[in-house]
């Protein structure tokens, strides 16, 4: 499915942060998104978070499917890896929005990402933003919904999911990068 993306109308954007109790050099944000287990994903923001899951584009470019619950709109998000490094992740997904007016689909472009504070600690960054499809401008325009109605609401409810899930996603990574050092330790 080819969808036109409005990259000049934002429907939301957030970003949170959260310290990580581990070095740099022990952080992989790449291989935690992508090895995380389906119930971890849930435990990071129970109960918005549905499922979740990692597979390829048919090129072979690294995905991360997400379920999870937006406000009142249940989100399929079809993450592909734009970059994907040990402190640096930035998917992009055309996503399936299940609303209670119907379905549509909306761009997301969600960034992780881990800095050295000093040598024990990192600060890491959930930023979420979403831009409409021109499905999306009709699909609102049939419902008779003004676009800055439907931004509020997906910037009130998105900002709310990210601030929740920023600090249990950075909690998630630092058990695994303790976890590492301590394997390697062994």
């Amino acid at each position: 499915m080819s969808d036109i993306i409005i990259t000049d109308k934002q429907l939301s954007a957030s970003a949170y942060t959260a310290t990580i109790n581990a070095p740099i050099e022990a952080i992989d944000i790449a291989d935690w998104l992508f090895n995380l287990p389906e119930a971890e994903y849930q435990r990071c923001c129970a109960p918005d978070h549905i499922s979740a899951g990692a597979t390829f584009t048919d090129d072979g470019r690294r995905m991360s499917i997400n379920v999870e619950m937006i406000g009142q709109t249940l989100m399929v998000q079809h993450y592909v890896a734009e970059v994907a490094t040990p402190t640096l992740c930035r998917m992009v997904s055309t996503s399936d929005a299940f609303t209670p007016n119907g379905r549509t689909r909306v761009q997301v472009i969600w960034t992780l990402s881990a800095r050295k504070i000093d040598e024990a600690t990192c600060e890491y960054t959930n930023s979420v933003v979403a831009h409409p499809t021109q499905a999306f401008l009709d699909f609102i325009d049939k419902h008779g919904t003004p676009f800055e109605d439907a931004a509020d609401a997906r910037q009130r409810d998105g900002g709310d999911h990210n601030s929740r899930e920023t600090p249990l996603f950075a909690a998630s990574i630092e058990r695994r990068a303790l976890a590492r050092m301590a394997a390697k330790a062994a």
